[in-house]
């Protein structure tokens, strides 16, 4: 059986510092602090791990017990284009990877900077209200090979 890409990364410790290191970046980037310039979650780092981890294999703790697709997509809608933003918050996840440890193997960094692009490319293609984001949506998933 294929390791999942949540084991390859070294498990719940392992995203939970990129996470962590992702967030730092973030707050210290003058453009995509902006994003947090309104407060967050003062779980967001575990939240945004338990999320991470289940989209790359691990175990479902975010949907049994934080949320689901729908309320993630309903979060991050509704603020119109930001490329830039976007492309700066990719630019910290790839030095996240380095912080944590997390590039080391070639395999495993490509398909982490792949997932993170898709998945804030995803949130970003949903410019209308929250209100207009549907229930039910599917919880967005990763694997080797791309989206599930």
């Amino acid at each position: 059986m294929k390791q999942t890409i949540y084991e390859a990364a070294g498990g719940r410790q392992a995203i939970l510092d990129l996470a962590h290191a992702w967030h730092i970046r973030c707050l210290a980037d003058p453009i995509v602090s902006h994003a947090f310039s309104h407060g967050f979650h003062p779980q967001h780092t575990e939240r945004l791990a338990a999320y991470w981890a289940e989209a790359l294999g691990g175990p479902a703790e975010y949907t049994q017990s934080m949320g689901n697709e729908s309320i993630v997509v309903r979060m991050h809608s509704g603020n119109g284009e930001h490329r830039e933003m976007d492309e700066r918050a990719e630019a910290c996840f790839a030095q996240a990877l380095d912080d944590t440890g997390l590039s080391g193997d070639p395999r495993l960094r490509s398909t982490l900077i792949a997932y993170f692009h898709w998945a804030n490319q995803t949130m970003s293609s949903n410019p209308g209200k929250s209100d207009q984001i549907p229930d039910g949506l599917a919880f967005a998933r990763w694997s080797w090979d791309g989206p599930v």
